[in-house]
């Protein structure tokens, strides 16, 4: 079938583009440890990198790539954002006590939302990999229904991947049952942050 093909090589790409360690899947992670609001954040962020990458097929890619200015932009604001949660989470880790699942204050809903929108649009590798890249290739193929079928392919692939994160992550839930393992985890997620925050940061400056 004709559509098969872009459907099977968005599935590829997107599966060999979102499965590292980062911000956004950190957070999903921890959310599925506690078991908090998992089903609303599945959905934000399948339905945003849908947006994202259908608009990059759809020539935002080629716009993006277009304005500098904006990608610096983009880089500055999310280094500040990853080294603002990077330092909360280490400073979380100093007291493993407060970190029992049962026992720590959770996310409200509109807050855990607002957290996860924040670690995928402010983080400027989610326009260079979402919109650049899948876009640019995506656009390459030259009927609707092939770019159409691409863009399935690359939903599909974000759909399983963090359905499968959110919801698996229960099944580490007893080891995380013990204090000591989320002030490990904490600590990973700070330091994924602040290393992160140190990668995007020089894109703030980038000569033209």
């Amino acid at each position: 079938m004709s559509w098969l093909d872009p459907a099977l090589q968005g599935l590829a790409l997107t599966f060999g583009l979102i499965v590292a360690i980062g911000a956004q899947n950190a957070f999903v992670l921890r959310q599925g440890l506690r078991r908090e609001h998992v089903a609303p954040i599945i959905v934000f962020c399948t339905a945003a990198d849908a947006v994202l990458m259908a608009a990059g097929v759809a020539g935002l890619a080629s716009l993006i790539g277009a304005q500098p200015g904006l990608a610096r932009v983009l880089a500055a604001g999310g280094a500040i954002f990853l080294v603002a949660y990077g330092l909360r989470a280490l400073w979380n880790a100093r007291a493993p006590g407060a970190l029992q699942a049962a026992n720590s204050p959770g996310l409200g809903r509109r807050q855990a939302l607002i957290q996860v929108a924040g670690f995928t649009l402010l983080n400027p590798h989610v326009y260079l990999d979402s919109v650049l890249l899948i876009g640019t290739i995506g656009a390459q193929h030259d009927s609707m229904a092939a770019r159409a079928a691409f863009v399935g392919g690359c939903v599909t692939a974000s759909a399983v991947w963090f359905t499968a994160l959110g919801y698996g992550a229960r099944r580490l839930a007893p080891l995380f049952a013990r204090p000591r393992a989320w002030q490990v985890l904490d600590a990973l997620v700070g330091l994924t942050m602040l290393v992160l925050a140190w990668r995007v940061a020089p894109m703030a400056w980038a000569a033209h």
